[in-house]
């Protein structure tokens, strides 16, 4: 697939008027990007990160998915790519590396966002789309752990072939630990999975998996706590283990992947005064709107009953919200419902 050139906008820029600004570049804002487009919207979307895809493009670019309606399997990054591509007719401009910050209303009732680079976005439909927030990895509670991250210490997987052939150790008992103990066993020289209790938070298929490569002496499974690291220069080359009731024992390691889970931070969003539950945002069921008329939420950030945290679930949220965002953008306009498969107009805004 030829790679899609991004419209990426200079910090600090604007004001810029739009009709609808989507925070949160992840695979739910690019889509309702897609469905903007289909009604003449056009979009400016803010992330935090320094590309679109959100967590998928960000921690898990390798990992296969397997739930999108008539894609078998694709990984993060092949989704991503493809959702680009899939928008691209629409011109969407990025505003990347920089936080939605303040909210405010024009002298024409329309929504005014300022980022943390200062850049002033307007349009009388904002869309939130930020997956949980923020997503940070917790880190490991080692004092010396900072000397190591990036070099031979990760909290994320970006290129598999960056562990082939190396003596990998990883920590953690949840899907992201299983997952890429499975992934990269074929291609490093030896993966090592550190636990601290013979039970996991894993699917059960992954768990089972595991044990079969361990049982056929194709990797180790360890029960313990990761006590230490050692190296020079940022290179690790072996991590300490204790085991209950035992003294520290080493480990010779080339790369250490610690999974402890994620740290959600909703960000300044949370003083936006809109309905919320804990770090989700309270939406209805027809518009996907919140307690602010115009201000929207789709994807893992909203809830509502019966809510389930799937991409394809907020496909379905952006599909429906942009029916009424469209009465805001254009009040005096009425809005004709069409099908890609056989409207005209819409083969020629896609350019097909």
């Amino acid at each position: 697939m030829k790679k899609i050139q991004l419209s990426v906008a200079e910090p600090g820029s604007g004001p810029i008027d739009t009709d609808m600004i989507i925070i949160g570049a992840g695979p739910v804002g690019l889509f309702a990007v897609f469905e903007a487009g289909l009604l003449d919207m056009r979009c400016h979307l803010i992330d935090a990160l320094d590309k679109p895809g959100g967590q998928c493009a960000e921690l898990y670019p390798e990992k296969p998915i397997y739930d999108i309606p008539g894609i078998p399997v694709c990984t993060g990054q092949e989704l991503t790519d493809n959702l680009l591509h899939q928008i691209s007719p629409f011109e969407p401009v990025f505003h990347l590396s920089q936080q939605a910050e303040q909210l405010g209303k024009t002298d024409d009732d329309r929504w005014c966002v300022t980022t943390s680079e200062g850049t002033q976005l307007r349009s009388r439909n904002i869309v939130i789309a930020a997956g949980g927030g923020s997503f940070v990895p917790k880190k490991l509670p080692l004092t010396n752990a900072v000397e190591f991250e990036n070099t031979s210490l990760f909290y994320s997987v970006r290129r598999m072939s960056s562990f082939a052939g190396k003596r990998v150790v990883i920590t953690g008992g949840g899907d992201s630990a299983l997952d890429w103990a499975l992934n990269l066993q074929p291609i490093a020289q030896h993966v090592t999975l550190l636990h601290r209790r013979d039970q996991f938070r894993a699917a059960p298929d992954s768990v089972n998996k595991m044990r079969a490569l361990v049982a056929e002496n194709k990797m180790d499974l360890l029960i313990g706590q990761l006590s230490s690291l050692h190296g020079k220069s940022g290179i690790i080359n072996a991590v300490g283990i204790k085991k209950a009731g035992q003294d520290e024992s080493r480990l010779e390691a080339d790369a250490l992947l610690a999974f402890y889970g994620l740290t959600m931070k909703l960000g300044p969003i949370a003083e936006w005064g809109l309905n919320r539950d804990e770090n989700l945002i309270r939406v209805d069921t027809e518009k996907f709107e919140t307690s602010q008329p115009g201000i929207f939420a789709i994807g893992d950030i909203c809830h509502y009953p019966g809510k389930l945290k799937l991409i394809l679930s907020g496909f379905h949220e952006a599909a429906l919200m942009c029916q009424q965002a469209f009465h805001y953008a254009f009040p005096e306009r009425k809005l004709i419902f069409r099908y890609t498969t056989s409207s005209s107009a819409l083969h020629e805004k896609l350019g097909v």
